[in-house]
C-alpha cells in the first residue's frame, strides 16, 4: 500500500467475535468514537454471558458497562444504531457483509486458536488476536492473548504464542478453572453467573450427568441454557477469588483490548491510511 493513499473505505470497524474478549475490544474502541459493527454466529458460545455483547443475538439487545449492542438484521440499520449511540451486531459468521460494507479495519476477535477466515485483503488493516495468524501473512498485525510477561504485546511480525490448552493460573489454579461436558447432551442450569459454589456443589446437568465444582470458587461463566453440546466443550468457567466483579470486563480483556486499540492507530499512521 502507497502511504498516504485516501481508502476508499466506510471508515467503520468490523469485530470479528462478540465474546467476553471482544467486548472488551469493542469497549475501547467505542469510547474512542469509532464506528464498530460486530459480526456474530448464529448460535453464540460464550461462557462468561454476563460480559459479552454477543447475548444480543439471543435477546435483541445486550449492555456491559457503558456500552449497549442490538442485533439488526441489515446493513441499512447502521446509520440508526450510530444516531443512538448503539454498536451494531449481525449474524455473519462467514464476513459475507465485509465486502459489501469496505471496512477500514478488520479485528478477528473469535480465539478460535486458529484462523478461521480472516485474510490481509479483507480491510486496509487487519488484526488478529492470539494463536492462528501470522502478522505480514494473514493479518497485518497479531496481538497476544496469553497471560503473563507478553500479554497484549503487539507482534508485527511472526506469530503469537501457540495455544497450550491450559488457562493461565488465578490465586494458583489454572486448568481446574475452566469445566467442559462431560458428555454429549443439552445444558440444564442448577446453578447461576455470580454464586459462590463449594467444591462438589452441582453447577449444572448434561444429559442428566450432573456437573460439579472441582473447588470453591466464583461461578464466573456458564453456558447458554438449552445449548446442546459435544463431549469436551468448555462450558463454564470458576474463579478462586470469590470476591471478583463478574459484572464487569476482565482484567485480560480490558488489556487485549487497549492493545488491539493500539495496534490499530500504530497500524493507521504506520501505513499512511487516510479514510473518508
Amino acid at each position: 500500500m502507497d502511504k498516504g493513499v485516501i481508502m476508499q473505505s466506510s471508515g467503520i470497524v468490523v469485530i470479528r467475535g462478540g465474546g467476553d474478549i471482544a467486548t472488551g475490544v469493542i469497549q475501547k474502541f467505542y469510547r474512542s468514537g469509532i464506528k464498530l459493527l460486530v459480526l456474530e454466529t448464529e448460535m453464540p458460545t460464550a461462557i462468561r454471558r454476563s460480559v459479552s455483547l454477543c447475548e444480543a443475538v439471543y435477546l435483541g439487545a445486550a449492555t456491559v458497562e457503558d456500552v449497549s449492542c442490538a442485533c439488526i438484521s441489515s446493513l441499512t440499520e447502521l446509520d440508526n444504531c450510530y444516531e443512538q449511540g448503539v454498536v451494531p451486531l449481525i449474524v455473519d459468521p462467514r464476513g459475507e457483509s465485509i465486502p459489501r460494507l469496505k471496512p477500514l479495519a478488520v479485528i478477528d476477535a473469535i480465539l478460535a486458536k486458529s484462523n478461521i477466515g480472516t485474510y490481509k485483503e479483507m480491510a486496509p488493516i487487519t488484526i488478529g488476536l492470539g494463536p492462528g495468524f501470522c502478522a505480514g501473512d494473514d493479518v497485518h498485525a497479531v496481538v497476544e492473548t496469553m497471560r503473563g510477561h507478553d500479554l497484549g504485546r503487539l507482534i508485527l511480525q511472526g506469530n503469537a504464542q501457540p495455544d497450550t490448552g491450559i488457562p493461565g493460573e488465578i490465586s494458583g489454579i489454572g486448568a481446574q478453572r475452566v469445566i467442559h461436558a462431560p458428555v454429549a447432551g443439552e445444558v440444564r442450569h442448577i446453578r447461576n453467573i455470580g454464586d459462590i459454589l463449594n467444591a462438589g456443589e452441582t453447577i449444572c446437568e448434561i444429559s442428566g450427568e450432573a456437573v460439579k465444582a472441582p473447588f470453591k470458587g466464583l461461578l464466573r461463566g456458564l453456558l447458554r441454557e438449552g445449548l446442546r453440546v459435544p463431549p469436551g466443550m468448555k462450558i463454564a468457567d470458576i474463579d478462586p477469588r470469590l470476591d471478583v466483579d463478574w459484572r464487569t470486563i476482565s482484567d485480560k480483556a480490558r488489556c487485549v483490548g487497549g492493545a488491539a486499540l493500539e495496534a490499530f492507530l500504530y497500524l493507521v499512521q504506520r501505513m499512511g491510511v487516510v479514510y473518508e
